[in-house]
């Protein structure tokens, strides 16, 4: 296995395709810079990387990038040297947050001195625009800014469209990751027998994912048996029985920060699968096949909501969340539903090629004791989509 420190990706070349995908949406937009806070923003930017679970829920890291101008990346505290060999970072300098935990009683000066700093580099790069795209930012920091002058944009959905359209480098990165998750299933199928919980299951992949240059898994979405339906369980302590299905979806952020997110249902021990859990598994598979087979680049997202598998009418109350969805550093843009919750949340755009997305399938009666989540990851090409993962399905039960 290729671990995250021997990489065959070419990063300086990565990092540049990136971060001018970033800097075209900015000028779409008509943007003077980004600030970026997200580490998974920061992250696709500057291809830099710190304590990147703590910092979702802990606002100590930014990006600012100027969409003619330096990327000047704020760091955590003593973390300046971790960006030193990042070709595209051109400044590194002390972060300066005003949350509870670290400033408390001093919130309202911090946030003046941080917008200060931010409201100069615009002022110094923007070119006489004043208008910032911020992906996340509280009601403190937003109302410093535009005490200052600075029109504040709306960035995540510049950075999602930015992240869509994956390059050939980003492409082997994403590869590099499916290997490692793929290798976590292989341990996870060997390590699968009667009496085995579903957390100790779980914990191979995490393992191997870590071994292997990883750095997270976003859930821990592995059940087995009745607690396959409803999904959305969690791993528990339960000991998996012979003949259980035993259902998961990785969720897997890996080698090169790319996730990899791919389901697959087997079933535990060495009796064949009862005639329930084959028609299920039909089903689920049926779903994949056609809807991969079906999804073109050009296609809106509506038409593939409604024009993609149908469902039989029995699945319909435990369909799941999205039929399809994007993924790269982690789930991304579009998300697209089924067209039976399209009036409620909904929205349109086109599939193109350069995507990579996830093809979801979740099959299960309402009230029935086992559900099965089979999902698979796949590029959209030209002539149509192309699977990026290649661990088998269970195409032998029936």
């Amino acid at each position: 296995m290729t671990a995250f420190h021997a990489t065959k990706v070419n990063k300086p070349a990565l990092r540049a395709y990136r971060l001018e995908r970033v800097r075209q949406q900015l000028r779409t937009q008509d943007c003077a810079a980004a600030l970026l806070y997200d580490p998974l923003n920061v992250r696709y930017a500057t291809d830099t990387s710190n304590m990147q679970v703590w910092t979702l829920h802990n606002a100590v890291r930014y990006a600012f990038v100027a969409t003619d101008g330096p990327v000047v990346l704020f760091d955590f505290h003593g973390c300046a040297h971790l960006s030193k060999d990042i070709e595209t970072v051109d400044e590194v300098r002390p972060a300066v947050s005003w949350t509870f935990f670290l400033a408390g009683s001093e919130a309202e000066n911090r946030v003046q001195v941080w917008a200060d700093e931010i409201a100069d580099l615009v002022a110094r790069h923007g070119g006489g625009n004043r208008r910032l795209a911020v992906d996340r930012l509280d009601p403190m920091g937003l109302h410093a800014l535009q005490a200052r002058q600075i029109h504040v944009a709306e960035g995540q959905s510049i950075l999602e469209r930015a992240r869509a359209i994956k390059n050939a480098d980003e492409l082997l990165a994403m590869r590099e990751s499916i290997d490692a998750c793929q290798e976590g299933m292989r341990r996870m199928r060997a390590a699968l027998e009667p009496g085995v919980t579903e957390t100790k299951l779980w914990s191979v992949l995490h393992q191997t994912n870590i071994e292997l240059g990883g750095e997270w898994i976003e859930t821990r979405l592995l059940t087995s048996g009745p607690r396959t339906n409803p999904w959305f369980q969690e791993c528990s302590h339960r000991e998996i029985q012979d003949g259980d299905i035993v259902s998961f979806d990785t969720d897997l952020v890996g080698p090169n920060g790319y996730c990899s997110d791919i389901s697959r249902t087997w079933i535990c021990g060495e009796r064949p699968p009862n005639d329930e859990q084959r028609r299920l598994y039909e089903v689920a598979r049926t779903q994949i096949r056609e809807n991969i087979a079906f999804i073109q680049p050009g296609m809106s997202f509506k038409e593939f909501s409604e024009n993609s598998f149908r469902l039989p009418a029995e699945f319909v109350a435990n369909r799941y969340s999205v039929v399809a969805h994007g993924v790269g550093l982690c789930d991304e843009w579009p998300g697209i539903l089924y067209s039976q919750d399209w009036d409620k949340g909904g929205y349109d755009g086109v599939i193109e090629s350069g995507m990579t997305m996830c093809i979801e399938s979740l099959v299960g009666t309402e009230g029935g004791r086992e559900s099965i989540k089979l999902e698979e990851q796949v590029l959209i090409t030209e002539s149509g989509a192309q699977p990026l993962s290649d661990y088998p399905f269970e195409d032998h039960w029936h």
